[in-house]
């Protein structure tokens, strides 16, 4: 199989088929979530908080008091990294013309050097929160290998991307062949990984804060 054909394969097959695992899994841990119930609460509620569970969601987004100065590598690398992929997933006008022939929704992208200035900066944020983890002897200890397989699909889609916008060390059509392998592994990982989170950290949150609400003690 030639460069050519690989990414053909990568474009079409391989694509189609992480995509389909990609919502099937998503469909499936979503599922699995709301399925668990909630138990009824007979008791009267304490305080009337109308929007205690989205006013948890933006509180939540936020370092908690003190936080910052505490652990200030993995509040500000995490907010880099975070913004930083969004802009590249998002913005980049490659990508944005891939949602627009999948949904035929479109975007005004952002300039190109100012989204690969966010990569630039995602990756070096991930990768300081890597040697950040790896030297803090207490987030060594909790660590598992799901935490470094999330950080690796992370990272690649990010590196290749680049590399293939670039053109660096590997032919492009190549490189951009890996690029597309690494996306379809991250997307076929995210469900059944601690990425996740993507989709239910912002539930739990607000699960979290609507019940905080019924109680009175709303944050």
């Amino acid at each position: 199989m030639n460069h050519l054909e690989l990414l053909t394969f990568a474009r079409g097959n391989a694509l189609n088929w992480a995509l389909m695992l990609f919502a099937a899994g998503v469909v499936l841990r979503l599922f699995e979530i709301f399925s668990l119930g909630r138990k009824a609460d007979l008791s009267k509620p304490r305080a009337n908080s109308p929007g205690s569970g989205w006013r948890t969601v933006l509180t939540r987004s936020l370092p908690a008091e003190g936080m910052l100065k505490r652990d200030p590598v993995t509040y500000i690398s995490g907010y880099v990294f975070h913004v930083g992929l969004f802009l590249a997933i998002f913005f980049l006008a490659p990508h944005i013309e891939f949602f627009r022939s999948m949904t035929g929704l479109r975007w005004p992208n952002l300039p190109t050097p100012l989204v690969d200035a966010s990569v630039v900066a995602a990756m070096v944020a991930l990768g300081v929160l890597l040697a950040h983890r790896l030297n803090n002897p207490v987030k060594r200890m909790l660590s598992g290998i799901g935490d470094y397989v999330a950080w690796g699909a992370t990272f690649l889609p990010l590196l290749t991307g680049y590399m293939a916008y670039h053109h660096l060390f590997v032919e492009y059509t190549l490189m951009l062949s890996l690029h597309l392998f690494s996306v379809e592994l991250l997307l076929v990982l995210l469900p059944f990984t601690k990425l996740f989170h993507t989709f239910s950290l912002f539930i739990s949150r607000w699960y979290n804060g609507d019940i905080f609400g019924r109680k009175g003690v709303a944050s």
